[in-house]
């Protein structure tokens, strides 16, 4: 008997945390969630002090907190800044609970070392070894799991500030890490050319600021089985869940190297022959994940842990009718036929993976131009034009891609 799956973004934020939707609230969180195919959310900002009496009005069953029918896990961000080897360190980790009475003692233990209400992803100055241990002293079922691994700035891998392997990260803590957050800017792919993640778990979720369908659930995680933290946790140890949903990383912000403020980027072969130096302002280039992939690499070519989980490699479907229409993600054209394609086929996710093309053919008659994006999509076959130094990256029709390509 196949077993019921169901997909959960873990990783979000609420409108406490800094550069976030003021209207992201509980009831804008379900409605989206529903309209954009998950059927599980992290709290996200858990250990925030107005948030928490939001969270604390939901019904805990399980491990888990419902509103109505909807359910959420436990979850917050923490930003960590230290030194450790001789350099400045800046990693960005998720935090899992198991339930409000291990909240209360993360939050009681995050608050003896600092303000917690003045943004929903707080910072503090101790390292990663003391929060394993501080987490595993609290609780065995805490989960931490370092987000978005790769970007420049705040991932644990990151070529401005990170570490280049968990151990030297972690040291004799290392086996309390089961996974790592695959993030915009890679995928499943890029990271196992790294052999330190061989029996490592790598997940996937949205890190959203926002509740919009384009931003909630863009990369999210396939989880099999009964609806539970302890299933979900048992999952995310023995890298047992079914499948990952991730963005092309060339869609993320840091995928090539470059600097915005310059407009200019290029892919670590030119930035090689650059010497890393912006040849606009002579100053040292914000170095990309894909450059950051090739230096971590130590797997040979094609390799393939055997316990590899698939991946889908998806755009939002705002993107693609943005795309098909010449219009913005926001604009009033693309939420009309958004909107009527939810009515008609349910979700979001249903149509981007499920969906026959010829219903969607039948359906969307005169817009030949749109079917065709949303089966490329599927198959990978959207060229995007790479992110760079904090823009995102670009979806790119076929004739515009001779151009930049």
């Amino acid at each position: 008997m196949e077993q019921k799956e169901f997909i959960a973004d873990l990783h979000i934020h609420s409108r406490f945390s800094r550069a976030t939707s003021k209207n992201l609230d509980i009831p804008n969180l379900v409605k989206y969630a529903k309209i954009k195919g998950l059927n599980l959310l992290g709290t996200g900002d858990f250990q925030h002090p107005s948030w928490i009496k939001e969270l604390e009005v939901l019904e805990e069953k399980e491990g888990l907190l419902y509103y109505q029918d909807f359910p959420f896990l436990w979850q917050s961000e923490i930003s960590l800044m230290y030194s450790q080897g001789g350099k400045g360190r800046r990693i960005h980790y998720v935090l899992l609970a198991p339930n409000k009475e291990v909240v209360k003692q993360i939050t009681a233990f995050l608050q003896s070392k600092g303000r917690l209400d003045y943004d929903g992803r707080p910072i503090f100055g101790f390292s990663s070894i003391e929060l394993m241990e501080e987490m595993q002293r609290i609780s065995e079922d805490i989960e931490i799991i370092p987000a978005h691994c790769l970007t420049p700035w705040f991932g644990i891998f990151g070529s401005m500030s990170g570490f280049d392997s968990l151990k030297e990260a972690f040291q004799d803590k290392v086996e309390r890490i089961h996974a790592v957050e695959s993030g915009m800017s890679a995928d499943p792919e890029m990271l196992r050319k790294f052999s330190f993640l061989n029996e490592k778990s790598i997940i996937s979720s949205s890190d959203s600021h926002s509740f919009w369908p384009f931003r909630l659930g863009r990369e999210a995680t396939i989880f099999l089985g009964e609806l539970s933290y302890k299933n979900i946790l048992k999952q995310i140890r023995e890298n047992s869940f079914k499948a990952t949903i991730e963005t092309d990383p060339a869609y993320g912000k840091y995928h090539y190297d470059g600097h915005r403020i310059c407009k200019f980027s290029c892919s670590p072969q030119e930035s090689k022959k650059l010497n890393n130096i912006c040849p606009v302002c002579k100053k040292e280039l914000t170095i990309g994940v894909e450059n950051r992939v090739e230096k971590l690499a130590s797997n040979p070519l094609n390799f393939r842990p055997k316990n590899a989980k698939p991946f889908y490699k998806l755009l939002p479907l705002h993107e693609l009718i943005a795309l098909a229409k010449a219009s913005t993600l926001a604009s009033k054209k693309t939420w009309q036929i958004y909107n009527n394609l939810i009515e008609k086929f349910g979700n979001e996710l249903n149509i981007l993976l499920h969906l026959e093309k010829q219903e969607l053919a039948q359906f969307l008659k005169d817009d030949e131009l749109l079917v065709k994006l949303i089966i490329d999509n599927r198959i990978g076959n959207i060229r995007v034009r790479p992110g760079f130094d904090g823009q995102y990256g670009e979806p790119m029709l076929k004739e515009r891609q001779k151009r930049l390509f």
